[in-house]
């Protein structure tokens, strides 16, 4: 008898449980090893802290009220690594988000098995303009940008200013072929020449010497990551720096400008996030990310930390229902995103839009070199929105 109402209590007690009592699991795949891993460091420790400021600091606390677990792995700046640590995040740790990736090469290989997955991508970086356009996909999030918004936005700056030639340098990848692409949009004087280096790549020497050969007015950089500290400290030596403007996308940040030093003085940036941008979200990031890990953040680990925010925000939308992935992806993109940028809206191919600032590498008033936002540039929608299918669409 006993027996039989203590089963008929737990029975009732299981019936209590709502039925969207889930547990959400999460794959950030990152950049932690290589020249890759200057990024991957600034864009985990934003990702961390975003993390923490919404409540989560250990598997089992709750992020958006429902009980989370992150995994995590290391792609190398490789596809095939990619692939494979996210084939493990799917069948092994049953996710239903896979967040971060830097390289653009790495989220084009590994986003067909994750959206047949039925599995929720929330980019904090590479943004791909297949991805953005053509290939868009309801299931994706991205809290960063689509790959061609900083470049357009420099070629429209280098327009503005009435530079009348250019030499451009990208990595030869899919995101340098964006780079040169969204440059060229909007920048309507003449590209002398364009030059596509080795992915990797930390010897200019040649590139340079066709640079002074050329003597354009200004040259536009895409190096990211360790590439760009090379560049710029091997153009500084040049005496290049003397004699044209250098502007650059994702080139001069703070994850390399305390490696450049003052070589890096007078470049340039377009960009879409700095640390004096004035608001309260900003202000609290920049500080307390300074306190935990001694050091100015950057806009990799500025686009990461607003992913846990974007994802909680998301999961309360849905009420919890984190196994459909679906509806769960649709409550993230139809949510204001609630940035250190300000509050963004997503468009319709779930990439945000946001300002773009040209900025200045500058010294401070304590005399270290510093990035300083000396203006707006625009604010609109990406380009490749135009070509996401309308049944693709939010």
């Amino acid at each position: 008898m006993q027996r039989t109402i203590l089963a008929a209590a737990a029975a009732a007690a299981f019936a209590a449980t709502p039925a969207f009592a889930q547990e959400l699991r999460i794959g950030f795949l990152n950049t932690t090893t290589g020249g890759g891993a200057l990024i991957g460091k600034h864009m985990e420790s934003g990702w961390k802290l975003g993390l923490e400021h919404q409540g989560w600091t250990k598997d089992g606390d709750k992020l958006g009220g429902v009980a989370t677990k992150v995994f995590y792995a290391d792609d190398q700046v490789k596809p095939d690594v990619g692939l494979k640590e996210v084939e493990k995040f799917l069948k092994q740790d049953k996710v239903q988000i896979v967040a971060g990736v830097i390289w653009s090469n790495v989220m084009m290989t590994i986003q067909k098995p994750i959206f047949d997955a039925k599995v929720v991508i929330v980019g904090t970086n590479a943004g791909p303009s297949p991805l953005a356009g053509p290939l868009c996909n309801p299931l994706m999030v991205s809290t960063s940008w689509a790959n061609d918004d900083n470049h357009e936005a420099a070629g429209e700056l280098v327009q503005r200013e009435g530079v009348k030639t250019v030499v451009a340098l990208a990595p030869n990848y899919q995101a340098g072929k964006d780079s040169i692409a969204g440059f060229s949009r909007f920048y309507k004087g003449k590209i002398v020449e364009t030059i596509y280096y080795k992915l990797g790549e930390s010897d200019f020497q040649a590139d340079l010497a066709k640079v002074r050969a050329l003597k354009p007015e200004a040259v536009f950089l895409f190096a990211p990551g360790a590439m760009g500290i090379a560049f710029v400290k091997q153009w500084a030596a040049s005496g290049l720096s003397k004699e044209m403007k250098l502007y650059s996308a994702f080139t001069v940040d703070y994850v390399t400008l305390g490696a450049m030093g003052d070589s890096a003085l007078g470049a340039i940036v377009p960009t879409m996030w700095n640390n004096d941008i004035a608001n309260p979200k900003n202000e609290k990031f920049v500080k307390d990310y300074m306190a935990k890990f001694g050091h100015m953040p950057s806009n990799f680990a500025a686009q990461a930390y607003d992913a846990p925010g974007a994802i909680a925000a998301g999961v309360k939308a849905a009420g919890g229902k984190v196994d459909d992935t679906a509806a769960l992806a649709k409550a993230m993109r139809a949510a204001p995103l609630d940035s250190v940028r300000g509050s963004l809206k997503l468009n319709v191919n779930g990439f945000p839009i946001q300002p773009f600032y040209k900025a200045v590498v500058v010294k401070d008033a304590g005399g270290k070199i510093a990035m300083k936002i000396e203006g707006k540039i625009w604010e609109r929608p990406d380009t490749m929105s135009e070509k996401c299918p309308a049944d693709k669409r939010n």
